[in-house]
């Protein structure tokens, strides 16, 4: 059974100075979302709400500037992986019978600056990464997040003996897609030597190769074709596969890039294209966790959108935009287009849509019919998502 893509919305991300608060921008995204699809609020069976940094039951706020219906509406918290998280229980929702149209809102209100703990008196739920980090790479200064995504990164060009400054390419890479994106926060056109030039954060890692703190929405309406049909809504678009994966034992191995989570989401991507049978070979176009350049990096061989140790020379041969192989965040990505995190999921599923719509603009990519969705979470959480359009439906 497919499950169909009826409607998705997006408003514009912006830094945490310009930002309205989080219930104002998952009600607006969700307004978006549920006009594209051309149904009510009245429609929807259950919403799933994904989001880090708001209490408990924001889900709730959000979705009652909408209305009130009654309907249960679950809050999922799974760090940057948590609108997509919620995407995955909507579309178990509909395909265990339980509901035949669900609503999925991602949203985040970000506070300036790097992301850590917001608590003091109990666990980190790092904690364990963070050992394994410091054991293995030792202590530092520099912001969490970057310290092992920037080990990772090192690791990696290690391993394959690539050039570091190889990872500065895909920031421009990554503004260059971004300056045909309204929704993007960084839409200027930026030079490897600038990004390189850009203050140093850790590792291989300068700051123009870290996303930046972002505000945003992003929603989503799911549903069967039954009810598509009996709606006529657009069913044009749906999830032809999906896998979420956590860590194993594995992932605290040593391996700084195992850490960051390259081996789940291989299990992931290979889960979704055994289940579809599908070439990766076959994508034209993807969105993927590009929360730092070295992650990008990272994504390209775990998703198998190349060799391991052959993604300087994809990099380099222009094989991840257009004209190449295959188009790695038309949107921008989080380098640009930006990261509120518990929005992310969604803005990707919306981005994928658009393009197997043939609506994105001049983002579009030539001859999409199948699309890939990458989000990750430390801590860990991997949802890949495999989008197709049918034709004539």
């Amino acid at each position: 059974m497919s499950v169909v893509v009826a409607g998705v919305g997006m408003i514009p991300f912006v830094t945490p100075s310009r930002t309205a608060s989080y219930d104002v921008m998952g009600e607006r995204a969700i307004r978006e979302a549920l006009a594209d699809a051309g149904i009510g609020l009245d429609a929807v069976d259950a919403v799933y709400a994904g989001y880090v940094y708001a209490d408990t039951a924001a889900g709730q706020t959000a979705v009652y500037g909408v209305g009130t219906t009654g309907v249960p509406v679950f809050n999922v918290n799974n760090y940057c992986a948590s609108g997509s998280s919620a995407l995955w229980l909507g579309r178990q929702a509909i395909l265990s019978g339980t509901a035949d149209c669900v609503l999925v809102v991602g949203f985040e209100q970000m506070a300036r600056g790097a992301i850590g703990s917001m608590y003091d008196d109990r666990p980190d739920s790092l904690w364990r990464f963070t050992e394994s980090r410091v054991a293995h790479r030792g202590a530092s200064d520099a912001p969490p997040a970057a310290q092992f995504f920037g080990d990772a990164g090192a690791a990696y060009a290690e391993r394959y003996a690539m050039d570091p400054a190889v990872f500065a390419h895909v920031t421009v890479k990554s503004r260059r897609h971004a300056a045909a994106n309204p929704y993007a926060v960084f839409r200027d056109p930026i030079t490897v030597e600038e990004v390189l030039a850009s203050p140093h954060v850790y590792g291989p890692l300068t700051r123009l190769q870290c996303c930046p703190p972002t505000c945003g929405a992003a929603a989503a309406v799911l549903c069967t074709e039954e009810f598509a049909r009996a709606h006529g809504l657009d069913a044009s678009v749906r999830i032809r596969a999906q896998a979420m994966t956590s860590d194993r034992a594995d992932t605290f191995g040593g391996d700084a890039m195992a850490l960051v989570g390259a081996s789940i989401a291989q299990r992931a991507a290979d889960a979704v294209y055994e289940e579809a049978g599908v070439d990766p070979r076959d994508l034209r176009v993807v969105e993927l966790h590009d929360c730092f350049t070295t992650n990008e990096v990272l994504a390209y061989e775990a998703l198998r959108l190349t060799p391991e140790g052959t993604s300087e020379r994809f990099i380099l041969d222009g094989q991840n935009t257009y004209g190449g192989q295959v188009v790695t965040n038309p949107s921008g990505g989080l380098l640009s287009k930006g990261h509120p995190l518990g929005a992310t999921g969604l803005a990707q599923c919306a981005e994928l849509v658009w393009q197997l719509r043939g609506a994105a603009g001049d983002r579009q990519v030539d001859d999409v019919t199948l699309a890939l969705q990458h989000n990750l979470g430390l801590g860990s959480a991997c949802v890949v998502t495999l989008y197709e359009r049918v034709s004539g439906a």
